[in-house]
Order: structure tokens, then sequence, then C-alpha cells
């Protein structure tokens, strides 16, 4: 485990160009920390940041860390999603989530391919429960099409209901090139690629803000340990300065929060973060799986609906529904602290949701499952936003690229995400 705050020798050794002190102030209170210049930093290890990672380490040639608060990678948004691979259907055409969505699953299956991570293209059955979404349902594929997804195709009732004897529907429309991967296997292979280009992982730490001097990031970071004790009010000094000369903020649901904190950049130029929690429930009681596709109802303010995942072992989840949460408290933000519990009650609102499309799920039959939140750059009943990945050409700042709002489809586009942000700093 790397031990950051009580050995900084072992932190400078890979990185060192010049060491010193820095002076400075946090809400007015002077402190002196030690301070490191490095190349690169990429702040946050989900799935994203870690391809990020490892595309400028390769590709780049660079010299990158990456800092988490967590204990290990994919901690949060990375291991709470469907585990699905999108084609890239919903998203409006010439947007960053169609492109990036497009050529992230191209890449993905290449990649799990090459590397024997657990995946398989099921496919995807998107259902009108009832004609009068038939015509929303013909907008999703010509969406798609547009978008450049391939082989899609409208199927009436009866025909879909021939594929899956289970399900009731007005038609559906047939993605073939959706699937399911294996995330954690996924972000395991990433990992060791980039440690094999020399990225080093700096976990159980946190980039609590910072300032822009001389047109260059200094970030303070200081342990998890010591910001899990911070009552987020009185100054915390920083344990340590880090002056990257470039800065990726993959932070997911902080990342706002961390850019808002680093003082001399633009007020304006941070979205307001809205959370979007969803809960899944397990199918139990059934002896073998209902449905071989999945299954997604018509999209809804804020997600794509209960649908059905399958993950690799067979087994059936239901979710994610939406629950507009609260945003925390900048320290809970930073450690994580959102409330992942699933409150056996919802399944309620879940069964005639489900039972839309799926007529024969049992009463009794749905288990609480796992949660996970969305981070949303839109509030309720606005339309989605797309991916914002920002740099100086907006907020001013040399060598610093901002990535918002990587909720769904991020897992899919996450090796696109990481090409367009090595292209982006390279330029």
């Amino acid at each position: 485990m790397f031990r950051m705050m009580s050995k900084i020798n072992a932190f400078r050794r890979p990185f060192t160009r010049n060491h010193s002190a820095v002076f400075g102030h946090v809400k007015g209170f002077q402190f002196q920390a030690p301070t490191e210049r490095l190349d690169c930093v990429v702040i946050g290890a989900g799935v994203v940041g870690i391809a990020v990672a490892r595309e400028i380490s390769s590709n780049l040639k660079r010299e990158v860390m990456v800092i988490d608060s967590a204990p290990t990678f994919g901690t949060a948004t990375s291991s709470r999603n469907s585990e699905v691979i999108h084609a890239g259907i919903y998203y409006p055409q010439n947007s960053l989530k169609a492109a990036l969505c497009v050529k992230g699953r191209e890449l993905m299956y290449k990649y799990c391919k090459e590397h024997v991570i657990p995946h398989k293209q099921i496919g995807k059955l998107i259902v009108a429960s009832r004609a009068s979404d038939v015509p929303k349902l013909v907008d999703l594929m010509e969406r798609g099409r547009r978008n450049g997804v391939e082989g899609l195709k409208m199927l009436e009732g009866a025909e879909a209901m021939r594929l899956e004897q289970e399900l009731l529907c007005a038609k559906a429309l047939l993605s073939p090139v959706s699937g399911i991967v294996d995330s954690h296997s996924l972000m395991l292979s990433l990992v060791g690629d980039a440690e094999s280009n020399g990225v080093t992982f700096a976990y159980n730490t946190v980039v609590t803000g910072g300032h822009v001097e001389g047109g260059q990031v200094h970030i303070n970071v200081s342990s998890s340990k010591n910001v899990e004790s911070w009552d987020g009010e009185s100054p915390l000094c920083p344990e340590l300065v880090l002056v990257p000369n470039l800065v990726v903020n993959s932070a997911g649901l902080s990342a706002p929060v961390l850019a808002r904190r680093l003082r001399g950049l633009p007020e304006e130029a941070v979205p307001h973060p809205y959370y979007a929690r969803g809960c899944y429930f397990t199918l139990s009681n059934t002896k073998a799986p209902p449905f071989r596709h999945l299954i997604y109802p018509i999209p809804e303010d804020g997600g794509l609906g209960v649908h059905v995942t399958l993950d690799l072992n067979g087994q059936v989840k239901f979710g994610p529904d939406v629950e507009w949460i609260d945003a925390v408290d900048d320290v809970s933000s930073f450690l994580n602290r959102f409330d992942y519990s699933v409150c056996a009650d919802r399944a309620e609102k879940f069964y005639p949701e489900v039972r839309k499309y799926y007529p024969n799920l049992k009463d009794g039959s749905l288990e609480p499952g796992y949660s996970g939140i969305r981070p949303k750059l839109s509030p309720p009943k606005r339309s989605p936003v797309d991916f914002l990945i920002q740099g100086e050409d907006v907020h001013g700042v040399p060598g610093l690229l901002n990535l918002f709002g990587i909720e769904s489809p991020g897992l899919t586009s996450s090796l696109a995400i990481a090409e367009y942000v090595a292209a982006r700093l390279k330029g």
C-alpha cells in the first residue's frame, strides 16, 4: 500500500524534478508544505481515470500518477452500474456521448477479446409496452442509425415475443451489438497496462483543492485519514502540494466540487452538479433466467428506465430507478460517502414497472441488490446534458482538463474518452 504522507520520499522517487517548500493559505490561514513538481496527475481511479492514465503514459509517453481517496480503484460509479456495453442509440447526433459511445464500444470489444476480459455480446431489446410508445421507438431507431449503430431492426410484438417468451410488448427495437462486461476484470487489466507503462497509483490520498499560480495548477494533497477527521469548515493544511505539468480531473461524482475549490479557476466554468441515485434488485426463486437479451423500456426522466440486465453468471438484475438526491458536503464527496443503501420497500415501485414488459414477475421475487449514483449536469425534468470535457479554451488554465458529467455511457466510452483526452492534451 502506498504510504504517501508518512514517507514523502517514496512519493517523490519516480517523479522528482525538484522539491522545496511552498507557502500558501487556506481560507486566510497561512501554511507551509513540501512541494513536488511532476509531469502528469490524473485525479480519480475509476474506469475512465485508469483508461486516461494508461493512454497518456502509452501514447504521449508522459509520467503519470493517479490519485484516489479510496483504498483501491473503481470503488464508486465504476463498480455501481449495469455493466452494459451500450450501442450508442440514445444520444443526440454529433454529441460526445454518441461519438465516444460508438467508438468506445468498438474499442471495448476489441480490448476484451485481446485481453481475455469476460464479456458477451448478447444484444438488447428496447420495448414499447403500448402502441402509443411506438413513435418514440421509431425515433430511437433513427437516432441510433444516424449515430452509426449497426444492425438495428424494428420487430413486431409477436416477433420479439418469439425471441423472448416471457416478454410482453407492442413492438421492440433490436440492438444486436449491445452486450455486458465484467467491469472489475476490465479495470484490473487496465491498471496492469498502466503500471507496465510506469503509472503510479496513490490510494488513500485526497486532492482537496488548490490554486493557479504562474499559469500552472498547484494541487493540495492530504491523506484520506486526515480528511476523514476534517469538519469541512476549518482550514485543512495540505500535507503536500503537487505542481504537475498536466492535470486531468476525472474525479467523477466529486469532479465539480474539486474544480470549485481550485482558486483561480473561473467560477462560471464549473457546472452545478446534480445527483440521481438508482437502486437495483435481483431476481430470486427462478431456476433459469427468464430472458436471454437485455430488456429496456422507453427511456424516462433521468435514466433509461427500470431495465433487465444479465450478468456473466446469468443472474438477472432489474434497475436502476431514479431518485434525485441532494449533494453531500465537500468532505463526504471527496471520500465517496454517498448513501448506497437499498431499501427493500423500493421494490414495491419496481413490480408495476417491470410487469409492463414482464407480466409473469412473481410477488416476492425481487431482492435488494446494490445502488449507484449518476453524476448529472442537468436537473430533474430537463434534457440530459452531454459529457463536458473542458480545457484551457474554456477556463484559461494551461494543462488542466476537467471531465464533468461522465455518467452512462461512461463505462462503454472509457477507452474512447481516454483517446480523446490524450489528443486534447497533445494538441
